[in-house]
């Protein structure tokens, strides 16, 4: 196995790893249309289906809590049985809980019952989460591929954001249109659609699941190695732990900036102001993911991306919080986007470049679940605070909780960790490093 190079934009990918990398855009495209086609209005059908604020925000704290609770066994599936059959059962198990979403809202269920299936949509959600990231970099490296991973994973960023502007505007006119459901419908049409690409393009490379009789036992043991090269890994673990805190913000900001956006345009039925905050958000994914390996470039070490990402974020929310301006909001959202985009793929390379193969998945996943641990927690917090204060007050609080994230990535970067310097050549899977600047 080769181990890639941690240099910047400029690498080749020879024949066996454009192949691989073409899977992975089409894969990322596809999914990321499907799932962007409520995002721009999935607040507004819950409040549409007789939700409260605070009621609403749960629901999505339910979902966050199902990413939770299902992470890790998930991961575990992915690294014991395959990253091609965790993502075609995401690709099941999201379209029938996208459509139970969508019956509910027809009858207006209880808000137990919105809780149940945001569970649902959560488990779904897990399945995708570290498999596809997984099986890119393990097939990348076993195709030879001695480039820096901000490069592909940049170039990912910048197809969600093209799938995301694509469906997201979509779904908000089309919503206009017609009405609330019918953008959860075509979610469950393209994922179907999905399952039969992967089912045809998608096959393991550069890594054997290693399939057990003794599923219990199996999970056990990589769970623990997972522990041991996940929590228990310095430098590893402080990236996990400011997670709960960008990324819970991150879930509250986007779905609070519908019914903001709308309230700051005077026309709360103006549906494609909803998706069009979101299309702002995908073009600034492809901004964004297109200045990931030239971030990368400018400084010595990933750790500095990600901190200056994270007190960027604080400040712009901050502002966002106190602006009365429609367009100024906008302008504020792209920028929120663009920062946020920029230091996703230095992060994945970061933490990839840290985790051996065998218990990537399950690693990544376990990433995953503290970012969602932090969602738990901070949606139905800052929609109680929308509720009391509006919305304004509860962007600026959210600017407030991402700045918790930097003292974490300040003790990620104390660390010293090979993967962190933007110069070196190779990492080991002990983070060794042979200097500390």
């Amino acid at each position: 196995m080769v181990t890639p190079r941690t240099g910047g934009s400029g690498e080749t990918l020879n024949h066996a790893a454009r192949k691989i990398q073409r899977v992975y855009l089409t894969l990322t495209l596809g999914n990321t249309v499907a799932a962007s086609f409520i995002w721009g209005i999935n607040t507004l059908f819950l409040l549409d289906a007789g939700l409260s604020n605070l009621e609403a925000f749960a629901a999505n704290a339910f979902f966050t809590a199902g990413m939770v609770l299902f992470e890790i066994p998930t991961g575990v599936v992915a690294d014991g049985w395959g990253r091609r059959m965790s993502f075609l059962l995401g690709t099941v198990t999201l379209a029938a809980s996208t459509y139970l979403y969508y019956l509910l809202w027809q009858i207006s269920g209880a808000f137990w019952m919105w809780a149940v299936v945001s569970v649902l949509l959560g488990l779904g959600f897990t399945f995708f989460s570290g498999a596809v990231e997984a099986w890119l970099v393990d097939a990348l490296r076993f195709s030879g591929y001695e480039g820096g991973l901000e490069s592909v994973l940049g170039r990912g960023q910048m197809v969600q954001g093209v799938a995301m502007l694509l469906g997201s505007v979509a779904g908000g006119v089309i919503a206009q249109a017609t009405n609330l459901g019918v953008p959860f419908l075509l979610r469950v049409a393209v994922l179907l659609a999905m399952f039969a690409v992967a089912f045809g393009l998608m096959h393991d490379v550069g890594f054997s699941p290693e399939r057990s009789t003794h599923p219990l036992r199996a999970t056990r043991a990589v769970l623990t190695a997972s522990i041991e090269n996940g929590l228990k890994n310095p430098p590893v673990r402080y990236v996990m732990l400011a997670a709960p805190f960008s990324a819970g913000v991150g879930i509250y900001v986007f779905y609070a900036l519908q019914p903001y956006l709308l309230d700051l345009f005077g026309d709360p039925e103006a549906y494609s102001v909803a998706g069009l905050a979101a299309a702002i958000v995908a073009g600034s994914q492809i901004l964004g993911g297109w200045l990931a390996p030239h971030a990368r470039r400018l400084f010595h070490k990933r750790t500095s991306v990600l901190i200056l990402g994270g007190l960027g974020g604080c400040v712009i929310l901050l502002v966002l919080g106190i602006t009365h301006s429609f367009w100024m909001a906008l302008v504020l959202l792209a920028l929120w986007g663009v920062v946020g985009s920029a230091v996703t793929p230095v992060r994945q390379a970061y933490v990839n470049d840290m985790i051996p193969s065998k218990q990537r998945a399950t690693v990544l996943s376990f990433d995953s679940l503290m970012g969602s641990s932090g969602g738990v927690v901070i949606q139905p917090l800052l929609g109680r605070g929308a509720d009391l204060y509006g919305y304004p007050a509860s962007l600026a609080m959210a600017g407030v909780i991402e700045l918790l994230s930097v003292p974490f990535l300040l003790a990620s970067r104390k660390q010293g960790a090979a993967a962190d310097r933007s110069s070196t050549a190779e990492t080991n899977p002990n983070n060794e490093s042979a200097d500390n600047t």
